[in-house]
């Protein structure tokens, strides 16, 4: 059975890794076989890329740059990791994909958008997500919620940036669900996490037409924890082929 290719989009601080996790968790007590991942990153080649990305280290050399380096890692993350997953019927959950490309380097890098659509095509080779959800949250409250999480740590490269250019984002993911309604689906974040892990998992299980694999025992269903965003985060890494 060929297996399924999620993917999580939305601002700084919507939640997307604790959704994962709670996505994950629901699948797996389906007796699916489940990978989770995250961009940039993901993959040994990837990952050595996530730091110079996040950090700003690439900040001075411009957005167009930083864009190849963001295709790059995808190019990687792809054909190591996600692109096998699939083909061996795993259900890959990704923190950011291509739609992130779109929005960051695209809409609010002001990049060309032909120049951005080749790049993908390049950086994908056709593995386009079967979902994709959106969680769509004010940028004021993610940011608010992303500085909790960071503490007294610095904000990354994105975090930093002014208010109008995060809710401009926000516009840019909400426009691609709306032209193409039938992969994105836009979840509202801003209620409790238990309701929005129960809205994402019938709108997986509906669209995908997944559910309980045969001869697979029921198993008992985890009681969904509240954890902070930093450790979900720190959990989304790329497993083991």
């Amino acid at each position: 059975m060929k297996g399924r290719f999620i993917t999580f989009e939305g601002g700084e601080g919507a939640g997307k890794s604790t959704q994962i996790q709670y996505l994950a968790e629901a699948l797996r007590a389906l007796g699916h076989d489940v990978v989770m991942t995250r961009e940039p990153g993901g993959s040994p080649g990837a990952e050595a890329v996530r730091h110079v990305l996040l950090s700003g280290a690439a900040e001075e050399f411009g957005v167009r740059m930083e864009a190849i380096l963001f295709a790059a890692a995808r190019s990687d993350h792809v054909e190591e990791l996600i692109r096998p997953a699939v083909e061996s019927g795993k259900i890959v959950l990704c923190d950011r994909f291509m739609d992130s490309s779109r929005v960051y380097q695209g809409v609010t890098g002001n990049l060309e958008p032909e120049f951005v659509t080749a790049l993908e095509r390049v950086a994908i080779n056709g593995m386009v997500p079967d979902l994709t959800i959106i969680l769509d949250l004010p940028a004021e409250v993610g940011l608010a919620r992303a500085a909790a999480r960071a503490g007294s740590g610095n904000p990354d490269r994105y975090e930093k940036e002014a208010l109008s250019i995060h809710e401009k984002r926000r516009e840019a993911f909400l426009e691609i669900a709306q032209k193409e309604p039938e992969r994105c689906k836009v979840v509202d974040a801003n209620q409790p996490a238990d309701s929005i892990a129960q809205t994402i998992e019938k709108l997986a299980i509906e669209q995908l037409a997944l559910s309980r694999l045969p001869d697979e025992p029921p198993r008992e269903k985890r009681t969904r924890k509240r954890s902070s965003a930093k450790a979900a985060s720190s959990d989304i890494t790329a497993e083991p082929q």
